[in-house]
């Protein structure tokens, strides 16, 4: 899972400018958007770079806090 959505939400920034910046398709972004697919790694990188933001923000932590 990851907050793309949330973090371009917070940032009012839309997907088809985001997909413009990464060189996808807007279907690529939507799926990661829509948590339909993940990217890999080095596009998450590339993502919180766009979006100025620390990799971390993007990620939905699945650990639970004891």
């Amino acid at each position: 899972m990851n907050r793309i959505k949330e973090v371009l939400e917070e940032k009012g920034i839309k997907q088809t400018w985001l997909a413009e910046k990464l060189g996808k398709s807007y279907n690529m972004v939507n799926g990661y958007v829509q948590n339909r697919q993940q990217p890999r790694l080095e596009v998450l990188s590339e993502i919180a770079q766009i979006l100025d933001v620390d990799i971390k923000e993007l990620i939905i932590s699945t650990k639970e806090n004891k």
